[in-house]
This record gives structure tokens, sequence and C-alpha cells, in this order.
């Protein structure tokens, strides 16, 4: 593709014509800065899940909530949506462990000077992502269970004998990996599009999220409207007689595969020249085939 985009900036043979045809002779500086938007397209598509893993914490991991105990005393309850909050805790919590321990020591290690470069930084939040739907599916598993003893103990359809706390593990694991892919990804998308094209880089990462939440939306109604065929909907009316753990499991392994796909496409990613302070700081590899910023 780059020796194609090549061709534009290269003269042709023929009579000098007034009229300047940007189709058929194209600055070196376009050229270039098409290949660093055509650069970036993969990792954005790579990065989607992120936004689709961000769209359960408030919506189904809520829909756990309100179906979960949420008394902390007779006399306050638990909003069940307030749950999301705990993302945020987390968020807030690993953040400066990450900027103030884990960034110099990583930093003594790599030669980096971000500690370990973007790509890696989004590749760990990827992992995360992996890490919270296994904790949601294992803790919606359990759920289930828990409701079908007291059914059989009781008798009683709706009561909720599992604390909402079950839910804080997911909800943290998810603001860890925000700090790092959400981080990751807006440092990513601000310096390597074209330094004319600034703000498409704030555009591109938003739309992570806003396009996750799209595809996380068609997700659930595909899969209602297919799993519903065979008698039991895993995302139902009912959550106590919906499979949400399946679903969820569903989105663990659709982040492992990104994830490797990801992965294959860092290994092969050449990251923009930039300049700081006067000087030229061009990309390098690493021994493992990630692209390094020096």
């Amino acid at each position: 593709m780059n020796r194609f985009l090549d061709k534009a900036a290269i003269l042709e043979d023929t009579p000098v014509n007034p009229k300047h045809n940007p189709w058929r002779l194209a600055t070196v500086t376009r050229v270039e800065e098409t290949k660093l938007v055509l650069n970036i397209i993969p990792i954005w598509l790579a990065s989607l899940t992120t936004g689709i893993t961000l769209a359960q914490a408030t919506t189904l991991f809520v829909k756990q909530a309100a179906s979960m105990n949420l008394k902390l005393s007779d006399n306050f309850t638990i909003p069940p949506g307030s749950v999301v909050s705990v993302t945020a805790i987390g968020t807030l919590i690993f953040v400066p462990l990450y900027d103030k321990v884990l960034v110099p020591i990583m930093r003594k290690i790599t030669g980096n000077e971000r500690g370990i470069s973007i790509l890696r930084r989004i590749a760990i939040g990827l992992a995360f992502s992996v890490m919270v739907m296994i904790v949601a599916a294992l803790v919606e598993a359990k759920r289930l269970r828990m409701h079908e003893q007291e059914i059989l103990r009781s008798g009683e359809t709706g009561k909720n004998t599992m604390s909402v706390f079950w839910l804080v593990p997911q909800y943290l694991i998810l603001g860890f990996g925000d700090s790092f892919s959400l981080v990751g990804l807006q440092e990513y998308f601000y310096d390597q599009v074209p330094d004319s094209m600034r703000s498409l880089g704030m555009a591109l990462y938003l739309s992570v999220i806003g396009v996750g939440s799209f595809l996380s939306s068609f997700l659930i109604t595909i899969v209602a409207h297919v799993t519903e065929k065979n008698g039991k909907s895993w995302i139902g009316k009912d959550i106590n007689s919906s499979r949400l753990d399946r679903f969820y499991w569903m989105l663990a392994i659709i982040n492992a595969l990104n994830l490797c796909a990801y992965l294959f496409l860092a290994k092969r990613y050449t990251y923009k020249s930039v300049q700081r302070i006067g000087n030229e700081i061009d990309a390098g590899k690493s021994d493992d085939g990630v692209d390094m910023m020096a």
C-alpha cells in the first residue's frame, strides 16, 4: 500500500500543465499524511472491543446489580446505577500507582521515556477486558446458582440474597484496564495522527467508545434473537431466567481473539517520526518486534 501511495508523488514525463491536478500528482506531505491515517485504521478497529466492554458496565452489569441484594442496612439501599462509580474508583487508585511506581521501574528496564510503549499500554488494557468478562461470567453463574438454591429453599422467586458487592471485582478490574486502554488510546491517536489533523485524533478516540456502544447493542440484539429460538434467551427480560454468564463468556472469547489480532498488528506497526526539542526521534523496533518510541 505504501509503495502504491508513493507513486502519487512521482513526477510523470508529460508536458508541464499550468493547472495542477491533485488527482494525478500529490505533494509528499499529503502522501505521508495519508499513510499515517491508513496506518491508524487497523489499530482503531482492534480497539473497538474496549468500547464494547465499557458498554457492559452501564447496561448488563447494572441489570445484574438490580437483581442482587442492595441493602446496606434496613434504612439504606444502594441505587443499582451507582455501582458504576466503582470503575472510577479503580481508575483513581491505579493511575497514580502507574505514574509514580510502574513507569519509573519500566523506564529503567526498557529505556523507554514512557515506561512502556503506547501500543503495549493499549495491549495490557485489552488483556484486562478479557479478565473483566471472565470475572463477570463467574459472578453471574454464582448469582444464578444462589437464585436457584433460594427458590428450592424458600420458594420465593423474587428474593435476592447475593450481595451487590460481588460485582466490585469486575468493576475494579474494568477501572484498572481503563488506566491502560483509554489513556493509551488517547495518547496514541493524539501522537500518531498527522500534525495538521489533531482534531481527528480526538474524534477517533471518542469514536472507539461510541462505536463500541453501538456494537454492544447490536451484539445483544443478535444474541437475544438467536438464543430465544432455542427456548431460553441468554438476554431476556427476566435476568433470572436468562444466561448472561454465557453471553459474558462469548465476549471474553471475542476479546481474547481480538487481543491476538491486535498483537499481530502491533508487531508490524511503525510509529511516525516525531520531533521534540529540535531533535528528530525516529521510530525503532524493539527486540520483540513491537515498535518503541524513544
